[in-house]
């Protein structure tokens, strides 16, 4: 008697774990029928490197101008609000002089309207130092040189067309 109750609950294990696998298998491929039904296109996978990532601002951007400005030493950067404000840096070529710079990333596209520049110029007098205009241009040079960095980053980043 004992035999027959070992064979039926035996058998009844054996059935029920086969049942199980079959349930748990048709559940996975239920599950993941719905990943991967479509692929990005080129243009959204583009369209996803140039957005905002785990920063607030556009990473390209930042990264850009981070190597940028990289010969002038920081104050602040700081990536949710897209600020980077440098110490102010002596100018080598002109003794008694000194410049400063704050780069303001102010949308998640990678785009020249979603960078502001500034450059700013001190002169050292006997009673200090004295505010004086940029050079002419400094600012939008600058700019332009975070932009051409940018694109060299997202170039070099975006995913390939399949």
């Amino acid at each position: 008697m004992i035999d027959t109750m070992t064979s039926v609950t035996s058998n009844g294990l054996k059935a029920f774990a086969k049942i199980s696998a079959f349930v748990m298998l048709g559940m996975t491929v239920l599950g993941l029928s719905g990943c991967g039904s479509s692929t990005p296109t080129v243009e959204e996978r583009l369209q996803a490197s140039e957005e905002i990532y785990q920063i607030g601002v556009n990473a390209y951007l930042w990264q850009a101008s981070l190597e940028t400005l990289a010969f002038m030493p920081l104050a602040q950067a700081d990536s949710a609000d897209g600020v980077i404000i440098t110490e102010w840096t002596d100018n080598p070529k002109v003794a008694n002089e000194r410049v400063k710079a704050t780069v303001y990333i102010i949308d998640g596209q990678l785009r020249a309207d979603a960078l502001k520049v500034n450059v700013f110029r001190q002169i050292k007098q006997d009673d200090g130092w004295r505010d004086i205009p940029p050079r002419a241009g400094a600012d939008i040079k600058l700019a332009q040189a975070i932009l051409e960095q940018a694109r060299i980053l997202h170039r070099n980043n975006a995913p390939t067309a399949k």
